[in-house]
């Protein structure tokens, strides 16, 4: 078995170790589709604890959990409120964090923030990064934020990562240089806003095309019952379909 704090290429064996470590409650540091992140179980409070000691995060900033698909979401008791959730099917994978809602208290996550009006809140992702897809395959759902400390640059490199976290860090998972240092655009849904939509955060994609695409996702959404009579289709897969197909870059 490879011993801890070590920086290993993403094999089979380094993902299975990377399992067991996470089952341990142990760090890890993972690539993405934007930045390197410093990950852990999002359901066990000592190593969510542990992350924010070891990044030196303040503990009123909320943290991503990182899904391997949208199906995941039901396991972990959340849901994308509108428009977020047809902007979540045309955008994701890929640098768009939609803030979801808790709809049950049975939700095993740890990690989720408590809003000022009584409701619970997680930002979710799914990074455009085979790499990361499969570690995830295997580990489950990561609580994850940059593998940096609170407030200095994100890591780009796994060497920036392992040069910023040491060794309190037990397991570095190399798959060269991420696409850049710029992180995921988070939103969040806000009913009173004309297009539904906050942009807490801007990253890769830019506030101007969330937006762009929340305008599209409110004028053309309808219930999912209401069935297009010519096609077969919904509304919502029409949309889902132009989001899909749109010349959008979203590593620009």
């Amino acid at each position: 078995m490879m011993s801890p704090n070590k920086i290993c290429a993403i094999t089979d064996e380094s993902i299975q170790y990377a399992q067991q470590l996470i089952k341990a409650g142990e760090l890890i540091v993972v690539p993405t589709d934007t930045v390197y992140g410093i990950a852990c179980d999002p359901t066990n409070s000592e190593a969510v604890k542990k992350l924010f000691t070891v990044k030196e995060r303040p503990l009123s900033k909320s943290i991503q959990v990182i899904i391997s698909d949208l199906n995941d979401l039901q396991q972990l008791g959340l849901e994308l409120p509108q428009p977020l959730d047809i902007l979540a099917e045309g955008l994701l994978p890929g640098g768009f964090s939609p803030i979801a809602t808790v709809k049950t208290e049975e939700s095993p996550l740890v990690t989720m923030k408590h809003e000022e009006d009584g409701t619970q809140t997680q930002a979710i992702r799914i990074p455009d990064c085979p790499s990361l897809n499969a570690i995830v395959r295997m580990t489950g759902p990561l609580a994850c934020t940059s593998a940096n400390k609170s407030g200095e640059t994100s890591a780009s490199t796994v060497m920036e990562a392992y040069t910023a976290l040491g060794n309190d860090v037990a397991l570095y998972l190399d798959a060269g240089p991420t696409p850049g240092s710029t992180g995921s655009t988070v939103v969040a849904a806000d009913p009173q806003a004309t297009d539904g939509i906050i942009i807490l955060r801007e990253g890769v994609i830019p506030s101007a095309v969330i937006h762009h695409y929340a305008i599209r996702a409110n004028a053309f959404f309808m219930p999912a019952s209401l069935m297009d009579q010519q096609g077969g289709k919904t509304l919502n897969d029409a949309l889902i379909a132009v989001l899909n197909t749109s010349q959008f870059d979203q590593e620009s």
